[in-house]
């Protein structure tokens, strides 16, 4: 990894307060360093366009893009174009509104015999995914998506891409609900996609992993990832202080650093996400957010503002359409369940959390904790 100067010595807690009392811009123009790498250590060149082929389009099923589009990009190596094995593992419950990237990263490395992998990482651009379709890597990105603004609104949407055009400044996509081979300027591509942090699932061979880290280059390293896409929404919030997507991905990025390596980065990461999402908060942000990106929830239980992660699992649930099947919603509320001492509607939460989801691990490993731990028992349960 890279050395950052002046990451592990960021100012303390009481130098985040006089921030804040010195306004936003002051906080956001400190909080990263100088010198964060690209998504290329030395940019290989590359064709002015490329178009990849043998993959078969699959229209998704009702809420199913994630499943669909996986599917999709696996059938580049030859897996069948039949979205329902990988919908049945993610989402057991039809009505689930989001699939996660991690969870669909854990699908591939899990499920498909060990023939096919997928690493997901964060900060990419255009550059990235130009490089890694041009050398033939299938990649699939997370989006906010509105697609019919009067009837649906905003929500987050995978795409598989499939090639670029330098000359019409285009990607081409298999779009599982809008059809094959749609198009996408690369100015339309960038804003959307900066919705959810630049994230992007790559899938490859195992034997190819080698060369696909050698192209991520610094991004190939996790904490170097997180730390890029950080410097990359910084340098958008100094450009407009009111791109509320631009604060949530700072705090999404210290929740990462901040789960990746606390000790090394700095004690405080899970503060500096909690003032990130604040004002991604304070400046508003599309009704559905929470039901794709959980960062708040993460950094709000971690400094011990429980009441603040029940209040807004609270407004998710009471959300129509299909807000009350997100599994993560009740997970995140039993974790602030038991920061309360709540321990038997913790319990509850978790045991939403696997009724809507059997393989949602962090929901399983929270209830086995839990129910090891005796206080159940103590509680009289």
């Amino acid at each position: 990894m890279p050395e950052y100067q002046g990451m592990k010595g960021y100012p303390g807690l009481r130098l985040m307060n006089r921030l804040m009392k010195m306004g936003w811009l002051a906080l956001v123009v400190l909080m990263v360093s100088a010198g964060v790498a690209g998504a290329q250590d030395a940019a290989p060149a590359l064709p002015a366009s490329y178009q990849m082929s043998g993959f078969q389009h699959i229209p998704q099923h009702w809420n199913n893009c994630g499943p669909a589009t996986l599917t999709m990009g696996l059938t580049y190596f030859g897996f069948a174009a039949d979205q329902d094995p990988a919908a049945n593992w993610l989402k057991p419950t039809s009505e689930d509104g989001n699939v996660s990237p991690w969870q669909m990263v854990e699908y591939v490395n899990t499920q498909t015999a060990g023939t096919t992998r997928a690493l997901m990482r964060v900060g990419g651009d255009m550059l990235t995914l130009k490089t890694l379709l041009a050398n033939d890597f299938p990649v699939i990105i997370e989006a906010g998506y509105d697609p019919e603004p009067d009837r649906l609104g905003w929500m987050g949407h995978y795409l598989l891409l499939t090639g670029y055009d330098d000359g019409a400044q285009q990607v081409n996509s298999h779009d599982s609900y809008l059809g094959p081979n749609r198009r996408y300027s690369y100015e339309h591509l960038e804003r959307c996609w900066g919705h959810f942090n630049n994230i992007y699932i790559v899938l490859y061979k195992y034997e190819r992993e080698a060369e696909l880290l050698s192209l991520l280059g610094t991004n190939a390293d996790p904490i170097s990832n997180a730390l890029a896409a950080l410097e990359m929404n910084r340098q958008r919030a100094l450009s407009d202080p009111q791109s509320a997507f631009a604060w949530f991905n700072m705090g999404s990025s210290y929740v990462a650093l901040a789960q990746l390596d606390a000790a090394a980065y700095d004690p405080q990461a899970y503060q500096y996400a909690a003032v990130a999402f604040d004002k991604a908060r304070e400046i508003g942000l599309p009704w559905r957010m929470l039901w794709y990106q959980f960062g708040p929830y993460e950094a709000y239980n971690a400094v011990g503002r429980y009441q603040d992660v029940l209040d807004l699992a609270h407004i998710q649930l009471k959300e129509p359409g299909t807000s009350q099947f997100i599994e993560e919603t009740y997970y995140y509320a039993g974790i602030a369940r038991e920061g309360l001492k709540d321990y038997e509607r913790a319990l509850s939460n978790y045991d939403m959390a696997i009724q809507l989801d059997s393989n949602f691990t962090p929901a399983k490993e929270a209830r086995e904790r839990l129910m090891a731990s005796g206080v159940i028992a103590s509680a009289g349960g």
